[in-house]
């Protein structure tokens, strides 16, 4: 029997995803785009949209016309089916986002209530972490009962909490926006396009599809073909929330009265949230972050655990939850600004081979050659050219950057596109002739 979604269902479901993708740094990042793209900021929250909530959805499609992503990354290679993985869960699970999420979580919604000296106290965030981390566990234990209390409780309270923000902004006298700054000065859409790789959204929504295989199966829709017409659904829905999310917090940020260059985005929404109810401004930056980022570690939570059950079956769902919510705990007591450093080169080298397997898998059934050959060299060379970048930039303070220059494309942020296009082409004619080959034995 072939159960069908119901509209509440598919609208419940929508939301879910919203509330597994959108965290602080999707607070954060459009906050700072917004506000040191100043003028230009609508040219540059557009490349943003595109990076984040369009790779999503293009993720998520990509996801549903393969299958799997297991299916899909396998068309490359085993060994790149099992390490390409493990690092993104790894990014995404303990090791960057969750105690990127918990540690902001504390910074923005517990620490300016606290005394000072307690707050900057490295108990504090300990304490914080101990109680954050047993909610998500509790939310995380139960993923079948994700839906109800995604779609009833916290998504529509985080989009009425923003909304109403964004109403008083509306009728608040704000400052102009002030003079672009950086490189959103030159290539706005570039420079936001590359910010969007500091959510990890599309990254996420290449390995979310695990939670809604379950869903499926715990609501009996076994029909493949309706699976992926509702996985379309939800991104596309998705993707339209987040993007009048974005419109939002980018105009928020370009509307703060800051003076010089700010840190980070969330120093511009504490600003503009002073400037629109004062002291109460406070409270309500601090229940949004709190609901986002809780949020975020929930859906992240319960993707790794279910992950890492089935790869490692020793052991069950519930203690690898427990095992992650204990290291993510841990990685987010060594503070915001060292979850931050590390989180730009190691986006960099994932996110351009993310792209090339969402585009890959967009357009497989219109190649003409579907064979391992092009996927493998396609992904080979797009990764090598994005190590070397990051070497260049995190371990050889920028030696070969003269020399990388002349890559097309490179001076924006996409130098590694070349080298993608370049590898298909190989994989293509190698699978050619090697067609032609076989064709003739």
């Amino acid at each position: 029997m072939n159960n069908k979604l119901s509209k509440r269902d598919i609208l419940f479901m929508s939301f879910m995803l919203f509330s597994m993708l959108f965290g602080a740094g999707n607070l954060i990042f459009p906050a700072y785009l917004g506000q040191a793209a100043g003028e230009n900021v609508w040219q540059a929250v557009a490349g943003f949209i595109i990076s984040d909530a369009g790779l999503s959805v293009l993720a998520f499609i990509a996801i549903a016309k393969s299958g799997t992503f297991d299916h899909l990354i396998n068309r490359v290679h085993p060994i790149f089916a099992l390490l390409f993985p493990m690092a993104i869960y790894l990014s995404i699970g303990p090791g960057l986002a969750i105690p990127r999420a918990g540690s902001l979580a504390f910074e923005m919604g517990v620490k300016p209530f606290l005394p000072n000296a307690f707050a900057t106290s490295p108990i504090a965030l300990l304490i914080y972490t101990v109680v954050f981390f047993g909610v998500v566990f509790w939310f995380a234990k139960s993923p079948n009962k994700l839906v109800e209390r995604f779609g009833k409780l916290l998504t529509p309270s985080l989009l009425i909490l923003i909304v109403i923000v964004f109403i008083k902004a509306l009728f608040t006298d704000l400052p102009s926006f002030k003079e672009a700054t950086l490189t959103y000065k030159d290539n706005p859409i570039s420079q936001g396009f590359l910010d969007g790789y500091q959510t990890m959204d599309a990254i996420c929504a290449l390995i979310y599809g695990i939670v809604f295989t379950n869903i499926f199966r715990s609501k009996k829709v076994t029909d493949q073909s309706l699976q992926v017409k509702y996985l379309a659904i939800f991104g596309v829905i998705c993707g339209l929330i987040l993007t009048g999310c974005y419109l939002i917090i980018s105009y928020l940020g370009a509307s703060a009265a800051i003076p010089g260059e700010v840190e980070h985005g969330a120093v511009v929404l504490s600003t503009v949230l002073n400037q629109l109810f004062g002291q109460g401004g406070t409270i309500v930056l601090g229940l949004i972050f709190t609901l986002a980022c809780l949020s975020v570690c929930i859906g992240l939570i319960t993707s790794c655990a279910e992950f890492f059950s089935t790869v490692f079956p020793k052991l069950s769902y519930i203690k690898w939850a427990i095992i992650l919510c204990l290291a993510s705990g841990f990685v987010a007591n060594l503070g915001l600004a060292q979850i931050l450093k590390v989180s730009v080169p190691i986006l960099s080298l994932v996110y351009p081979m993310a792209i090339a397997i969402i585009v890959l898998g967009l357009v497989h059934e219109r190649l003409p050659f579907k064979e391992r050959p092009v996927y493998f060299m396609t992904i080979s060379l797009v990764g090598l050219f994005t190590l070397v970048e990051v070497m260049n930039t995190t371990f050889l303070n920028g030696s070969l950057s003269e020399l990388l220059s002349n890559v097309p494309l490179q001076t924006m942020g996409f130098g590694w596109v070349i080298p993608g296009f370049i590898g298909f082409a190989i994989g293509s004619i190698y699978e050619k002739f090697t067609f032609n080959k076989n064709a003739s034995i």
